[in-house]
């Protein structure tokens, strides 16, 4: 049987299943499986999607036939830019059966016409109207009208000298969902002519074959921090995105308000929902409270099926560069492999990179160089953290700490006295730290604790050394405690002192 995996065309034996040809696949993630659609079923799918170097455009085909001529191989190779005006934009040549009819058509902003140069069809272009007017483009009687653009439109107006079509797709629309199955059954048996999607790929807004734009580096930071796991988890779902929402809330700034076309991936900047990532899967305006991260370049068709509870893998182009939390020796070996000059502040023993300037992905690659500071291993307390029993807690001192953000945070060590070390993190007004996995016995040394709300302490951070069953690490009564975790490495604490910033790594 021959399968289309992620565009690969794969043969396996008859009787395979969906394990067969994802050997080691982690079955947690879902698949888009898409079945081979019949012809009278293929023909009520009139929407094509023209990825651009400027965008992409979809565009609804007039008649089903279309759909068929303009998937001839190699077209997409052919389709450049090659002449525009007020009212048009040309893409070609290309040969085409078109018989020309030497007369002008009337023509609507978002058409797509059919013509042809010098009234020959070896030279045919895709032709994209700008504005209503007349003209002769050497169409049929008809005017040679194909489709009209209805996502995209705006791009109509970027397209500019060197741009060109890099890709024309068949839109499979939720409608369609008699043909695909969304699975992460290892025993899903396959069929003849199937297409399996298995991961998503996007690339970052202001990364491409021309340059690095840094205008969007914050917001784009803040998605590939999102997709750090290599996962995208569909907390929510609508007719029109998908969204994950894990790191909501999170501050993040408003840098480029495009349109949403499918594919588009936005980070909301604004409300509740702060910091979630949306893919959307149909086109929709522009908002004051998106702004534009990147696009899909590969696996739209695992977005548009994927519903709410679904977990897939995704990839992100670039991957993030983050340098905080390795060893100085890993960062160069990390810095070396994506062609990176690092300096670091010291580079005498064994260091732990605790920050590294530039602070973003897009903005070390646009230079080409970083900067990192370090300190010495023994410096850096490993702690683990149970959010599984107090996820509110967990949440806020991954927060407070930066660990939210990077491998490695910090909090100034405040008091240290007899068996305990306090840590006092600046924690916003409003934040309530409600009681939560408080202690009924005896509480383990180096256990890790935050007071919460019952007490006039709230938000101190404490570790005992000892064992005691009366007061919690930070030396109130237990049910002012919310045990957070634990702390690993007890040598490395007893060597700070009161004022000093202790850096925090979490181990999971």
């Amino acid at each position: 049987m021959e399968i289309l995996l992620d565009g690969k065309h794969i043969l396996v034996p008859a009787g395979s299943r969906l394990g067969d040809l994802l050997p080691g696949w982690d079955f947690r993630c879902s698949v888009a499986v898409i079945r081979p659609a019949l012809e009278e079923d293929a023909a009520e799918s009139r929407e094509i999607r023209f990825v651009t170097s400027a965008g992409d455009m979809v565009v609804e085909v007039a008649e089903p036939t279309t759909v068929s001529r303009l998937f001839q191989p190699g077209l997409a190779e052919r389709l450049r830019l090659h002449w525009q005006d007020r009212y048009a934009a040309a893409f070609g040549p290309f040969e085409s059966g078109v018989r020309p009819a030497r007369e002008p058509g009337r023509y609507e902003r978002g058409d797509v016409i059919l013509g042809c140069g010098g009234y020959d069809p070896s030279l045919s272009y895709l032709i994209f109207a700008r504005m209503r007017h007349a003209a002769d483009y050497g169409a049929p009687s008809d005017g040679g009208v194909i489709g009209r653009v209805v996502t995209g439109r705006g791009l109509l107006d970027r397209i500019g000298e060197g741009d060109r079509i890099t890709g024309v797709e068949r839109v499979l629309r939720r409608a369609d969902r008699s043909h695909a199955i969304i699975t992460r059954d290892a025993e899903f048996p396959l069929e003849d002519g199937m297409q399996v999607v298995s991961y998503v790929e996007a690339e970052v807004q202001g990364f491409g074959g021309d340059g690095i734009d840094t205008a969007t580096a914050r917001s784009v930071e803040h998605f590939l921090l999102s997709v750090q796991s290599g996962e995208f988890l569909a907390g929510r779902s609508s007719s029109t995105y998908i969204a994950d929402t894990h790191l909501v809330p999170t501050k993040v700034p408003l840098e480029f308000s495009g349109p949403r076309l499918e594919g588009t991936v936005t980070v909301r900047t604004a409300g509740k929902s702060s910091g979630a990532v949306y893919i959307y899967t149909q086109g929709v305006s522009a908002s004051p409270v998106h702004t534009v991260v990147g696009r899909v370049i590969h696996g739209i068709e695992l977005v548009r099926f994927a519903g709410e509870g679904d977990l897939f893998a995704i990839r992100a182009e670039p991957e993030q560069f983050d340098l905080v939390g390795l060893s100085l020796a890993d960062a160069g070996a990390v810095a070396a492999r994506r062609g990176v000059s690092l300096t670091a502040d010291e580079a005498v023993g064994d260091r732990v990179v605790v920050g590294q300037t530039p602070a973003t992905t897009l903005e070390v690659l646009a230079a080409g160089e970083v900067r990192v500071a370090t300190e010495p291993a023994g410096h850096v307390v490993s702690i683990t953290l149970d959010e599984a029993a107090a996820p509110r807690s967990v949440t806020i001192f991954r927060e407070v700490t930066g660990l939210k953000h990077h491998a490695v945070g910090k909090m100034p060590l405040a008091f240290r006295f007899e068996d305990v070390f306090l840590f006092k993190p600046k924690i916003g007004k409003g934040v309530g730290i409600i009681p939560e996995n408080t202690p009924a016995g005896e509480v383990p040394a180096f256990t890790l604790a935050m007071t919460n709300d019952s007490r006039r302490g709230a938000g101190m951070i404490g570790v005992r050394t000892t064992p005691n069953a009366e007061f919690g690490p930070t030396s109130e009564p237990l049910t002012g405690t919310n045990v957070i975790g634990k702390v690993l490495d007890a040598g490395n604490l007893d060597k700070m002192r009161e004022g000093t910033t202790v850096y925090v790594k979490e181990v999971k």
